[in-house]
């Protein structure tokens, strides 16, 4: 299991994902989940991968070929992002019915989930999360954040932090409480941690940031958001409790 969130902005965008690909009593492996292909002055583009280890690894073989042999189309000549989304969606759907039959037979989940981000000059900065089908869903000013692999724990703080005009730099900062929280509550999804800021027009990465098992800063907003959190939780007020209702919701009546 992973988890990977890409997250639009008016200012950019973000994207963080762990490294865990299978966590056991005895056996615990890392792979890297987060890619950047930049053309500078043109192109931005991240993908993020989730789900089967051997598709995903498949399709990125498939796209750095693609672009090694400059077949047409590849990343770097594709006219839009939607285009891109849609691609990588085509790969995913080659791979899994080469293997299909295999997969079936042997009775294991071949499914994976691709983040498909960045900005394409001419475009405004998008974020489309691709489905193992091959179609993909868009992130909108309404739904700013996309989220691939293990998402319900880490889904909570976004909801209440994020919104489209958040600073660029508190996105970030939430992006990896959301990894951290996720982390906390699955061992399925372990560091390091990958995060990307791009910023808006400028069509390079810029800022990345890599937090290994251990990082002090890690260590340090964990601490920080724990202890932050016990604190507002001991004083929210207290329950009132209501000594006329009943078990089923009934008033009970008091002579």
């Amino acid at each position: 299991m992973t988890y990977c969130l890409g997250i639009l902005n008016a200012d950019g965008l973000v994207f963080g994902a762990d490294s865990r690909t299978n966590a056991g009593v005895d056996y615990i492996s890392t792979y890297h989940k987060i890619f950047d292909f930049t053309a500078p002055g043109d192109r931005a583009i991240v993908l993020c991968t989730s789900g089967n280890l051997s598709v995903t690894q498949s399709v990125m073989h498939e796209v750095h070929r693609d672009i090694k042999n400059q077949v047409d189309p590849n990343l770097y000549s594709l006219e839009s992002l939607y285009d891109v989304a849609r691609y990588i969606g085509g790969k995913i759907r080659q791979i899994q019915e080469i293997d299909r039959p295999w997969f079936k037979r042997d009775n294991i989940d071949f499914q994976c989930n691709f983040l498909v981000g960045g900005q394409i000059a001419g475009e405004e900065p998008m974020v489309f999360l691709v489905y193992p089908q091959g179609n993909c869903i868009q992130a909108t000013r309404e739904t700013p954040f996309l989220q691939i692999g293990e998402t319900k724990y880490g889904k909570p703080i976004l909801d209440r932090l994020l919104g489209f005009d958040t600073p660029l730099d508190m996105v970030v900062k939430s992006a990896v409480l959301s990894i951290d929280s996720t982390m906390k509550s699955n061992i399925s999804v372990g560091p390091p941690i990958n995060v990307l800021m791009y910023q808006r027009d400028t069509f390079e990465i810029r800022h990345r940031l890599r937090l290994r098992l251990g990082s002090p800063y890690l260590a340090k907003i964990r601490k920080y958001w724990e202890d932050a959190v016990r604190q507002t939780f001991e004083e929210m007020p207290d329950i009132e409790w209501q000594d006329d209702v009943g078990i089923d919701g009934q008033e009970i009546a008091i002579d």
